[in-house]
């Protein structure tokens, strides 16, 4: 590490944090099923669609054989679990999700 932080620093950031949601999409035991292509596009188009709204604010598809996505989202943890349980993979068990509460730092964001 090459920055110094000061115990102030840190203080000062935990002071801005925020609530949000994480959800990690796991890749469920029907991944492979008869039309899971389309069912994945629909899960696509949904998760691209709640990240235009704002209702994700990073989302991140996950080049893995366990965890397919993961996804901070904007809303309270329990809106975040009734949001993912209609996601069209996760319905059809080609996903499992898990949304845990988490607190993020406003205006961090991935690098361009």
């Amino acid at each position: 590490m090459s920055t110094t932080v000061t115990d102030e620093q840190i203080q000062a950031l935990a002071t801005s944090a925020r609530p949000y949601s994480l959800a990690l999409l796991h890749w469920g035991p029907k991944r492979t099923m008869d039309g899971a292509d389309a069912v994945e596009r629909e899960h696509q188009r949904r998760m691209v669609s709640l990240r235009a709204d704002g209702v994700i604010a990073i989302l991140c598809p996950v080049a893995s054989d366990t965890v397919a996505d993961v996804a901070i989202m904007t809303v309270p943890t329990e809106e975040a679990v009734e949001i993912m349980a209609q996601d069209p993979c996760v319905r059809a068990g080609m996903m499992r999700c898990e949304v845990h509460p988490c607190h993020g730092f406003p205006g961090d964001a991935l690098p361009a």
